[in-house]
């Protein structure tokens, strides 16, 4: 990723903002990112009308899934709108994802967890595929990926904090 031009920024701004959004986009020639919270198709209508957005990033684990992901997906191309799939939660959503990508025309680029090396890579039976530096969807039934339950029995959560909580120190 070092070589890859900064071309996806974080959520500057709330989901309950388009109209920050749209002031941010106003002021900067970086191209804004959002959406990873937008959660309803009247918040998706709402920031592709406003034109808030140059990127959506959409949660399919929150959003309805991996169909209405891709129905989110033709909608923005009405509106010259890339995707690029938030993605922070295992190798199971990485893979639904993947599915969505290689469905849509107007993929820009995919998150995901570095390399998906280590534990991530423990949890699945088949190790996860990549050619290029693209993920490759698997071709098996489902999404083509088969939990590894012995592992994630073997570690469960013990704790009280969520893995997405804010840092209070800045990571550069």
């Amino acid at each position: 990723y070092e070589s890859m031009p900064s071309l996806v920024g974080s959520e500057m701004c709330i989901r309950d903002s388009p109209d920050a959004l749209v002031e941010a986009k106003m002021k900067t020639s970086i191209p804004i990112a959002g959406g990873e919270r937008c959660n309803s198709r009247d918040r998706l209508r709402e920031l592709l009308e406003k034109r808030a957005l140059h990127i959506l990033q959409p949660e399919p684990t929150c959003n309805g899934g991996i169909l209405e992901t891709v129905k989110w997906a033709f909608l923005c191309e009405l509106y010259h709108v890339t995707i690029a799939p938030h993605q922070a939660c295992g190798p199971v959503s990485l893979l639904a994802c993947a599915h969505i990508d290689a469905a849509i025309p107007n993929f820009l680029i995919q998150e995901g967890i570095l390399d998906w090396s280590g534990f991530q890579a423990k949890l699945v039976k088949c190790p996860i595929q990549w050619e290029a530096g693209y993920v490759v969807p698997p071709t098996a039934p489902g999404l083509g990926v088969e939990l590894d339950e012995s592992i994630a029995k073997a570690h469960p959560y013990e704790g009280d904090a969520l893995h997405l909580e804010m840092s209070p120190d800045p990571v550069i």
